[in-house]
C-alpha cells in the first residue's frame, strides 16, 4: 500500500457542547462522527482539531501534516482567526485539499478561497432529496442516482457562488427549493468540494451513502502536487527554445 491520506477533520465543537438534542446525535462531536467512519478505511489516517484550542488546532506545522482538510464550523464564523483563515487559504494555494461541510459556506476560509457572498436561502428542517447529478465524477463513485435525507436544513438558491469546476449533487426540498449540493473548484493547486448535508441536529453524517461521499471526495482532494510556497511570477532569465534549461 502506498502512502497514507492525511486527513485533519475540523469541527468547531461548539453545538454539542451547549445542546443536549445536538450531543445526543453527535455525544462524540461531528469531528469525532467522521473521523471514526473514516478510520475504517486502510489508506486513510486522521486527526480532528477544534475552535477552542490553540490555533483552532490548525497550527502551521498541522496543516503542512495535512493532505485534505474536511471543515465544520457554523457558531463562530465570525470569531475565527484571520491569521488561521489566511494560513487555510495559504496551504490550499499550495495543494491541500478542503472538504467544506454544510455551513462551513460561510466561513471566512471559503469566503477566502472564492471571494463572493457565499449567501443563500435557508430555513430549518425539510425533506430533502439529493440527486447525483455527474455519475461519472470521482466523487460520485457508487453513489446511487438520489438519496432520501428524511430531515435536514434548507438550504436554497440563490447560492452566491463563483462558477464550480463541476457540480456533482443538486438537492431538492419538499417545499420546492433547489440546491447546487455538491460543487467542486480549484484554487492555486489546491481542489475544493463543498458539500451541503450535515445540519447539527440531525444525524445525516450516519448516514452510509453521505459516508460514502466524503471518503470518495477525501481520496479526490487528496493533493496531486503540494508546493511549499504559493505560486508566483517567475522570472524567465532566457527563453526555453533558445537554450538549455
Amino acid at each position: 500500500m502506498g502512502k497514507k491520506i492525511r486527513v485533519t477533520v475540523y469541527n468547531e465543537f461548539i453545538h454539542e457542547q451547549e445542546y443536549e438534542n445536538i450531543r445526543k446525535v453527535y455525544p462524540d462531536g461531528i469531528h469525532g462522527c467522521i473521523a471514526a467512519f473514516l478510520e475504517e478505511e486502510a489508506d486513510i489516517t486522521v486527526r480532528t482539531a477544534t475552535f477552542e484550542m490553540p490555533e483552532h488546532g490548525l497550527s502551521e506545522e498541522v496543516l503542512a501534516d495535512t493532505d485534505v482538510l474536511i471543515f465544520w464550523s457554523h457558531a463562530r464564523q465570525d470569531e475565527f482567526s484571520d491569521e488561521v483563515a489566511e494560513r487555510v487559504r495559504q496551504h490550499v494555494l499550495m495543494g491541500m485539499g478542503l472538504l467544506a461541510l454544510h455551513s462551513a459556506h460561510f466561513s471566512k476560509v471559503l469566503k477566502k478561497l472564492l471571494g463572493t457572498s457565499m449567501t443563500l436561502k435557508w430555513r430549518h428542517g425539510d425533506r430533502e432529496r439529493l440527486w447525483c447529478i455527474d455519475p461519472t465524477h470521482p466523487i460520485a463513485a457508487g453513489i446511487p442516482e438520489q438519496i432520501e435525507i428524511g430531515q435536514e436544513e434548507m438550504y436554497g438558491e440563490y447560492f452566491d457562488i463563483p462558477k464550480p469546476d463541476d457540480v456533482v449533487f443538486a438537492g431538492w426540498f419538499s417545499g420546492g427549493e433547489v440546491f447546487r449540493s455538491g460543487c467542486t473548484f480549484t484554487r492555486g493547486y489546491g481542489k475544493i468540494f463543498y458539500f451541503q448535508p450535515g445540519h447539527e441536529e440531525y444525524p445525516v453524517y450516519y448516514m452510509p451513502q453521505i459516508q460514502k461521499i466524503i471518503k470518495n471526495a477525501v481520496r479526490y482532494l487528496a493533493p496531486v502536487r503540494r508546493e511549499k510556497k504559493p505560486a508566483d511570477c517567475i522570472h524567465a532569465e532566457q527563453p526555453y527554445e533558445n537554450g538549455e534549461k
